[in-house]
């Protein structure tokens, strides 16, 4: 007979990573934003702007023509591998899987340690419920930087839906080691349903 897993309401996957400027630092994107800065209305691009940046400028606003503005960077070969995974989360939101995918495998053909594209393919296996897949590109992505902390809480779940308990609950804790302790709560509930499951699959081996 399966395990059954309690899976705690706060327990659901982290979202997507949009890559950023390298130079800057990167925002969660799961983190609320409780004093955003107002919109601007209208964008004026400086000449100093590669098209990258550009394109991540509209972007961030969630303008539809940053898709045409990625284009362009890709066509400049600007940034090539980022392009295309910022244009895969994009597709993914809109519901395009078929592109949200080739995006972000092509993204990787172009540079296999890319970090966000392995963790968003991750999470597009994570949506198609194709858990193994889903883990595999968490993995990848943990060790291409072991200080991403979003991709733990994920691998966990994953992990946990494949009935790895050990694994899940290592790599639950660590997430809770990299991140804030308001945030750690986030998993304590799980780590405590998995860690009292593995200690009654324990006592039935005993008994």
């Amino acid at each position: 007979m399966g395990q059954i897993i309690k899976f705690p309401a706060q327990a659901a996957r982290l979202g997507y990573r949009r890559v950023k400027n390298r130079r800057k630092s990167v925002e969660n994107p799961d983190q609320l934003d409780l004093f955003p800065a107002p919109r601007a209305q209208i964008l004026y691009f400086s000449q100093e702007l590669a098209p990258f940046e550009q394109a991540l400028l509209w972007d961030e606003q969630g303008d539809a023509r940053a898709i045409e503005l990625y284009a362009r960077a890709i066509e400049a070969q600007d940034c090539v591998a980022d392009a295309y995974c910022n244009l895969g989360i994009i597709h993914s939101q809109k519901g395009d899987t078929a592109k949200a995918f080739d995006c972000f495998t092509t993204s990787l053909k172009d540079d296999p340690r890319h970090l966000e594209a392995h963790y968003n393919l991750g999470n597009l296996y994570f949506e198609l419920n194709d858990f193994r897949l889903a883990q595999t590109h968490y993995e990848l992505a943990a060790a291409i930087d072991p200080s991403f902390a979003n991709l733990y809480f994920n691998l966990g779940l994953v992990r946990a839906i494949n009935n790895d308990l050990l694994a899940a609950i290592s790599a639950l804790t660590k997430y809770q080691e990299l991140v804030p302790a308001d945030e750690a709560q986030n998993a304590s509930e799980l780590l405590g349903n998995l860690k009292g499951l593995l200690a009654a699959n324990r006592n039935n081996v005993l008994s």
